[in-house]
């Protein structure tokens, strides 16, 4: 019998997994290519066939999304298979029309075909958006989980923008590993914070095997979700954070949805910056379809080494990219953080050169911050001339990957970090205890 013809459709992480534990040595399908979204130069790249299994004698070509119509017609593609996240609703449904416009069929992979199972206690965390505080309260669990005296493996949503067989299975423990995995900017960004608590992080391509390595240097699996994308292992337990800076948004986003309907923790966050009446919508939403979450309320607390050298100044800020492109949101902790503390925040457009220039242009919302896009070391100089050659007496640092180690600035520089910090009677310490009580595995 033919084997069925599909294309996964992603943006260099989901893609490589749903592959590897779904198709790879499948006889009844032949994956003829992926295409690639939301990552600059993604598309030039191949899959390679050594990663790819007994079934593939070449490399898996990588194509540009904008041309799935052509792909499908020009290899018979029975299937799309669309593997990439913190999409709207009304994408999926225009991405999915033009499958069927143009012949196949399309699918998405769930949970029960795409997460494996680990030997160790798994705690995961998601988001319903990028951007709504994932990382500050995966920082929150793993300090919770290592006063217990736990070994914790944080396995970190995958970022492999680079060569795919250096990178199937990475551990960053020192800033030397960046160095040695070629990381870029935002993988710096989700990894910087756990080294300097004195963990390690696992990522990479092959989450079967990382997750084996995982295991036998650890008591536990802490998984730190991307985006809004549903976790890659089975949780025991399962934290979704909200924001209600986007209400409704856990109603409007694939799969943040689904993270939130699957939740056994729901945590509304940045409740000290938001509207009550925008708070009001996301609990509604979350007491209207998962009504057994434990659901808690907490703050963003924003933390700034030298609060003092904003006042007065005009101040360009950078945020995290992710979150403000395709996370929709238009700023960040740094633009509360110079509010807060009397700065300006000048529009940094002018200024703006290359792929961060098209950034504005791509984006609309965004227009008041400078997104730390830096895949390539071309985009990190881009970056650096965008701020450089601003009219800004200080750069306002609110990414979690010091710019400062990383770009050659004329401008001082303030660091701006953020915490969770739980209100109410409800909170993590309590959460985590309870669990640890009904289960056998821990």
């Amino acid at each position: 019998m033919a084997r069925t013809r599909v294309i996964i459709a992603g943006a260099g992480g989901r893609d490589f997994h749903n592959f590897l534990v779904y198709f790879k040595d499948n006889p009844n399908y032949e994956v003829v290519c992926f295409t690639a979204e939301q990552i600059p130069g993604i598309s030039k790249r191949r899959f390679p066939r050594e990663l790819a299994g007994k079934l593939y004698k070449k490399d898996i070509p990588i194509y540009p999304e904008k041309d799935l119509e052509n792909l499908i017609r020009k290899f018979k593609v029975n299937e799309v298979i669309l593997s990439y996240s913190d999409l709207s609703f009304n994408y999926v449904g225009n991405f999915f029309s033009r499958v069927l416009a143009a012949g196949a069929n399309f699918r998405l992979l769930g949970p029960r075909d795409t997460m494996l199972t680990s030997s160790k206690p798994v705690v995961a965390v998601c988001a319903v958006r990028t951007g709504s505080g994932k990382s500050q309260t995966s920082r929150k669990v793993l300090k919770l989980l290592s006063s217990k005296g736990l070994k914790v493996a944080v396995v970190r949503h995958p970022m492999p923008y680079g060569d795919l067989l250096e990178q199937e299975v990475q551990k960053f423990c020192t800033y030397e590993d960046f160095k040695k995995y070629k990381a870029t900017i935002e993988e710096q960004e989700e990894y910087t914070k756990y080294i300097d608590m004195g963990h390690c992080v696992y990522a990479g391509v092959n989450y079967e095997k990382i997750l084996r390595r995982a295991e036998k240097e650890s008591d536990i699996i802490l998984w730190d979700g991307g985006n809004n994308d549903f976790p890659f292992y089975k949780p025991d337990l399962l934290i979704t954070v909200a924001d209600p800076h986007r209400p409704g948004h856990e109603m409007l986003y694939y799969p943040g949805e689904v993270c939130f309907r699957m939740a056994d923790v729901i945590i509304i966050n940045k409740v000290d910056s938001a509207k009550k009446e925008n708070i009001a919508i996301v609990e509604k939403n979350a007491r209207k379809i998962n009504a057994a979450a434990v659901l808690m309320k907490a703050k963003s607390g924003i933390i700034v080494d030298e609060p003092h050298m904003i006042k007065g100044k005009k101040c360009i800020v950078v945020g995290d990219g992710p979150t403000l492109t395709h996370g929709g949101m238009p700023y960040s902790a740094g633009t509360l953080a110079v509010r807060k503390y009397g700065g300006k925040v000048i529009d940094p457009r002018k200024t703006a050169v290359g792929s961060i220039k098209k950034s504005y242009d791509e984006y609309k919302h965004l227009q008041n911050e400078v997104p730390a896009l830096g895949y390539s070391g071309q985009q990190i100089l881009e970056l650096q001339k965008t701020i450089n050659n601003s009219s800004a007496d200080i750069v306002v640092d609110a990414t979690p990957a010091y710019l400062l180690k990383l770009l050659k600035l004329n401008k001082p520089i303030v660091t701006v970090d953020y915490e969770l910090d739980e209100i109410g009677a409800q909170n993590l310490s309590k959460v985590l205890d309870k669990w640890f009580k009904k289960t056998s595995r821990t």
